[in-house]
């Protein structure tokens, strides 16, 4: 069957699944086989996604990339090792989050970073040194659940048991050279697998076939933040926005072309600060290293001697849930509608933040918010006062957007992260 896509997409074309988004010149598919089976994958087999192929990945080469990359992330590069890759995280000058992603060391003089947002060129364009920056917009397909490995060999070929967590290197499926990587962010067993964007579609195909017998699932873009929430990986535009948004300099450099946050939630829309979060507020602070200079290390090194609100899981009240739905069935305002199973639905660049309570006192505040077909409850994730982060402690979300209705949510302090089981990074291939 022809393809009726206009733009280029990393995913097959399969005329049985109808529903598609279509933002910034991405085509993504919204939904495949139901949220339901989709949101069940990571846990009982595993699933395939492409959601974030073609959002410019970006390699930065040259006698001083080292440098360049030291300047605008929080991390150390001193033992940084050919071959390994880390979570890269980059702050403005006020300590907030501007920009994270997967950094990669290629070679003694090259990098390359996945996914980071638009924060990196800006601060490449204001460093002066000999390093080169090439913008790609490859494929980015993510397996992940307990059968991810099983999918993947049946799709290489190949044993793929030599891949620590944080390790790539190269392979085949379909005839074609890919990279996998061992990564993910569903906290489970997780790989990547990045490529040109000319075979996605086929690659794709190849690993879906493969990994049927494996019980593998094609995750929509729906579903897909679930698993950031369950899995405990706080996400810049949805969970938290990048505080680019609001640097002068940066939004002269993009000269409008990166969308502004869609505002939402019971706290003010003008309350940036509450939609930005700090390395320590998402419970990043392991990352840092002060052995180098970075953009925003004086408020950083402040806040880790000084830690004022760190990030955990809260479980909705399953009445209060309830009775959001049921004042859509009472005469009246009706209180903000929770979508399912990711509200606000992830159909854009997101500002939303609702307001934490303990009492009458604002104590934190609450994104994220899903619901877990899994776990059968609504979760989310907040940053909180440390001396609320105990376990079992009683708060209340305010849900709702800032001058409307507002329905008072009972919640519980849970774990973080909420899906502790299996995770990645625990997981020996070799004895499995």
């Amino acid at each position: 069957m022809h393809n009726p896509f206009a733009l280029p997409a990393a995913i097959p074309f399969y005329p049985q699944f109808g529903l598609f988004s279509v933002a910034g010149g991405l085509v993504r598919q919204w939904e495949y086989n139901g949220w339901k089976p989709e949101s069940l994958s990571w846990k009982r087999s595993c699933y395939i996604h492409a959601g974030l192929s073609g959002m410019g990945q970006i390699t930065y080469r040259g006698r001083d990339a080292g440098a360049f990359l030291a300047q605008t992330f929080v991390n150390g590069f001193a033992k940084f090792r050919v071959g390994t890759a880390k979570h890269a995280i980059a702050c403005d000058g006020n300590g907030r989050i501007a920009g994270h992603g997967v950094l990669q060391k290629l070679g003694e003089e090259e990098f390359k970073l996945y996914v980071a947002g638009a924060w990196a060129p800006y601060a490449f364009s204001r460093f002066s040194g000999d390093v080169e920056q090439v913008v790609s917009d490859d494929f980015l397909f993510q397996i992940a659940g307990p059968t991810a490995l099983a999918a993947l060999e049946a799709a290489t070929g190949e044993s793929l048991r030599d891949i620590a967590f944080l390790r790539y290197r190269q392979t085949q499926v379909a005839g074609h050279g890919v990279q996998i990587m061992r990564l993910g962010m569903a906290g489970t067993l997780a790989f990547e697998l990045h490529g040109p964007m000319a075979h996605s579609p086929e690659i794709y195909d190849a690993i879906l076939r493969a990994g049927a017998p494996h019980g593998i699932e094609p995750l929509g873009w729906q579903t897909f933040q679930v698993n950031h929430v369950e899995g405990g990986f706080p996400q810049q535009f949805w969970t938290f926005s990048s505080s680019m948004h609001w640097d002068a300099g940066w939004r002269a450099f993009m000269g409008g072309r990166f969308p502004d946050p869609q505002m939402a939630g019971s706290i003010a829309p003008d309350d940036t600060r509450a939609r930005c979060r700090t390395p320590v507020e998402v419970g990043w602070e392991k990352s840092v290293r002060l052995d180098h200079d970075f953009t925003g290390r004086s408020a950083v090194e402040e806040e880790l001697a000084n830690p004022r609100r760190t990030v955990v899981t809260l479980e909705w009240e399953a009445d209060d849930v309830i009775d959001i739905y049921a004042s859509h069935f009472r005469e009246g305002a009706e209180y903000k509608y929770l979508e399912i199973p990711v509200s606000p639905a992830n159909r854009g660049v997101c500002g939303h933040a609702d307001h934490v309570m303990k009492g009458d006192r604002a104590v934190g505040v609450s994104s994220g918010t899903v619901y877990s077909y899994h776990f059968r409850k609504v979760i989310s994730h907040a940053t909180i006062d440390r001396a609320q982060a105990v376990i079992g402690n009683a708060v209340t979300v305010l849900w709702g957007d800032h001058g409307g209705p507002i329905k008072e949510v009972r919640a519980r302090i849970a774990r973080f992260p909420y899906l502790d089981e299996g995770r990645n990074q625990s997981i020996d291939l070799e004895r499995t």
